[in-house]
């Protein structure tokens, strides 16, 4: 018995035209990433394509997020076009995550500092160290790198921060950095880090506000977990 493509289902089960009737909240993350796909192959449809592809990754967008166009290729049906659309649309929804923090122009929380990185260095695949200014009513007043490294360490200058500072006349200060391999919870040397920059910020009567990892939509907050 021959298998039937996605045109041959019921207009109820395909994914587009569940879209158009329902929504994206009817759609589950295969249907979504078939989507994209648009099309499988002469043994499998895109949906079929797309949970074979999820359940090798345990059904995680974070790890299908992480995927290069050399691992997506490598399924059957998956061609350089699907994987850069695939990278595409998880790019797309970084930025937005990131514009809405930029809209708003205020950081009050760890996941806005997170959403405000993530164009900046959430998904590098080395280290960068940055510090975002902040008056008293927490509105962004800037942001600068202050150092760039390996995959698993950067160079900081205390100094270059406190220098931003007050050259911005900002009275609060959110440092983040980036953690390529995914770990998510501090080093020693990301902890006397944090220690020595409270210190320097509090002798020119600035406040350091939280020190954010960040790891693509995750992070790991200082001031959530009593480390400042």
């Amino acid at each position: 018995m021959s298998k039937l493509t996605i045109t041959q289902w019921d207009i109820s089960d395909r994914p587009r035209e569940k879209y158009l009737t329902g929504g994206f909240t009817y759609l589950s993350d295969a249907e979504l990433l078939a989507i994209l796909l648009r099309s499988g192959t002469s043994t499998s449809s895109a949906v079929e394509l797309a949970k074979t592809i999820l359940a090798d990754l345990d059904f995680s967008l974070d790890k299908l997020a992480d995927m290069t166009v050399a691992q997506l290729t490598k399924y059957k049906g998956v061609g350089k076009v699907k994987a850069i659309t695939i990278l595409a649309a998880f790019e797309l929804g970084r930025r937005k995550s990131s514009e809405t923090v930029k809209v708003e122009s205020k950081i009050n929380s760890p996941e806005q500092v997170r959403d405000y990185m993530q164009d900046k260095n959430a998904s590098l695949l080395h280290e960068e160290f940055w510090a975002i200014y902040v008056n008293q009513g927490s509105k962004i007043l800037g942001s600068q790198r202050i150092g760039k490294g390996g995959i698993t360490a950067t160079t900081v200058d205390i100094r270059l921060i406190i220098k931003g500072a007050l050259e911005l006349s900002a009275t609060g200060i959110f440092v983040a950095h980036n953690h390529p391999s995914g770990q998510m919870r501090p080093s020693e040397s990301d902890k006397m880090l944090t220690f020595q920059l409270q210190q320097a910020a509090r002798l020119m009567n600035l406040q350091l506000l939280d020190h954010v990892i960040v790891h693509k939509d995750r992070f790991f907050s200082f001031y959530e977990n009593n480390l400042l």
